[in-house]
């Protein structure tokens, strides 16, 4: 008897790998003229811009650079004075060989040390490492077993749900305008800023994404210590050209600033503002398929084998935000405040109760004057924890794709104290990978043995919790007789208690 096989093509989460790696930075940095001369070091940070990520068997390859931000008193009473440099890399990491019809990788970059020196009052040394945590999650195509028919077979169907990728972008985007001073600028000590997506529209083929760019600019004045804020807005308008997408697909878009640049004016005119723009978009449609997770002949001798029927899943989206304060002692009971930075750790999902977080770690450097007029720095770490909604068991395989920004920042020193509160926001999502056993292969052998006539009926001491299939696969008998002659109500699957199970005869 030939057994009829059908089958159908679905999307798997495919194989999932971590690799860490370390770049180093090793850099001079010159102080350019128009700024002042080094009197003393502050702090220097270094962040990872990631601007092209490339997957091929067995390699990623990363390209980017490393943004030195170096902040220091100027000499003759200059002040916080800031300086920085970009430093290009290029970076191939060895992965496992796979194949893939889509992917996405996540890469954290955290500062591992740092140290820098004036060589010179115009020349700094910077010497460090940055480490590398880079998580790919890939998605491929298999055939999998959803329906068999002929032969005395019987199946036990159940549905898979998941996502099927139908774009991965990261797409860097130039924003200019425009940022007014009411005097010209001795220095800019830091230009940051917050984007906020307002519409997504998708088309057969294409997107457009519009959105808006909060610019924040810290300066001071000429003799003046005290840092002043000048914010503008941009607006942020793309048309991105997304194959395979169509209207009905879910979307999540990220707008992450990476980098300003601003350009003085002449006489009473406004500066010129460059914002560079890293979009994220990540786009899917949802599926359910009904396969065959078991199965057995009434007549023949049956031989399957099994696989594991890996699938993507969305836990939620992510749009919250959540202030986390802290405080510490100063060791000069007079300093007083002059500027306030904050850098993110990587996120991750942790249990929390009963349930699961989003947290990360957020370290507030606070730049103060002490008693002497000198500059110090000064950090504090704070714990970032978000609760996922809905609740989400903590034994569940769950990973994050989250973008964080600072919304607000509030600092102050008062009779030594070190006082902050951080808005921090965050925004992307979270997956799940289940796994389920599906039928791999399978073949009818020769018949049976005939079932003796003469017996009718059989009593089968089962177990709760056992499955009616299995019972049902025990003896050859199809499930649907079993389930009618113990009474039971149509489409029972699990015994919910332990009963004599009869068993008829075939």
């Amino acid at each position: 008897m030939e057994l009829k096989i059908f089958r159908d093509t679905m999307p798997y989460a495919g194989t999932g790998c971590t690799v860490k790696a370390e770049l180093p930075l090793e850099t001079e940095v010159l102080i350019s003229d128009y700024l002042p001369p080094v009197f003393k070091l502050v702090k220097c940070f270094a962040k990872t811009v990631v601007l092209q990520k490339q997957l091929q068997p067995g390699r990623l390859t990363l390209e980017g650079y490393l943004r030195c931000t170096i902040f220091y008193q100027g000499e003759e009473g200059a002040g916080l004075c800031q300086t920085e440099q970009k430093l290009p890399f290029s970076r191939q990491l060895e992965l496992p060989e796979f194949d893939f019809t889509a992917w996405t990788a996540v890469v954290e970059g955290q500062t591992e040390y740092l140290n820098s020196r004036a060589l010179t009052p115009r020349r700094i040394e910077v010497r460090g490492a940055v480490g590398l945590v880079v998580s790919v999650y890939a998605q491929n195509n298999t055939e999998v077993i959803t329906a068999l028919a002929e032969g005395g077979i019987q199946q036990q169907l159940r549905t898979l749900k998941g996502l099927r990728s139908t774009a991965v972008l990261d797409k860097l985007v130039t924003v200019q305008g425009e940022l007014s001073f009411p005097q010209e600028p001795a220095a800019v000590l830091d230009i940051t800023g917050t984007a906020q997506v307002r519409e997504v529209k998708l088309l057969s083929g294409k997107g457009v994404v519009k959105g808006e760019l909060q610019v924040s600019c810290a300066w001071r004045a000429e003799g003046d210590t005290t840092l002043q804020c000048r914010t503008t807005v941009l607006g942020i308008n793309q048309v991105l050209d997304l194959p395979g997408v169509t209207e009905d697909c879910r979307c999540l878009v990220v707008l992450e600033p990476i980098g300003f640049t601003l350009e003085q004016g002449g006489q009473d005119a406004p500066a010129s503002l460059t914002a560079s723009v890293m979009l994220h978009l990540r786009s899917w449609r949802e599926y359910q398929l009904q396969y065959v997770s078991d199965a057995f002949s009434t007549k023949y001798e049956t031989t399957l084998s099994s696989r594991e029927l890996a699938t993507q899943q969305l836990v939620c989206m992510l749009d919250d935000t959540v202030t986390v304060t802290g405080s510490g002692a100063l060791p000069d009971a007079g300093a007083q405040l002059r500027a306030c930075f904050v850098s993110y750790g990587p996120v991750q999902v942790t249990a929390q109760g009963e349930g699961c977080a989003l947290t990360a770690h957020a370290v507030a450097t606070a730049f103060v004057e002490n008693s002497l007029g000198e500059l110090e720095n000064y950090e504090k770490t704070l714990e970032v924890c978000m609760p996922l909604e809905p609740s989400v068991p903590p034994e569940q395989q769950l990973y994050p794709e989250c973008w964080l920004s600072t919304l607000d920042v509030r600092c102050s020193c008062s009779n030594g104290k070190l006082e902050v509160a951080i808005t921090v926001r965050a925004e992307g999502a979270v997956y799940r990978q289940t796994a389920a056993q599906g039928i791999d292969t399978i073949e009818l052998g020769g018949e049976l043995v005939p079932a003796d006539p003469e017996i009718s009926l059989r009593i089968y001491y089962a177990q709760a919790g056992e499955e009616v299939f299995s019972i049902a696969r025990r003896f050859h008998v199809s499930p649907a007789q079993m389930v009618a002659a113990n009474g039971l109500e149509e489409g029972t699957e699990v015994l919910p208690q332990p009963r004599h199970f009869l068993v008829p005869g075939t």
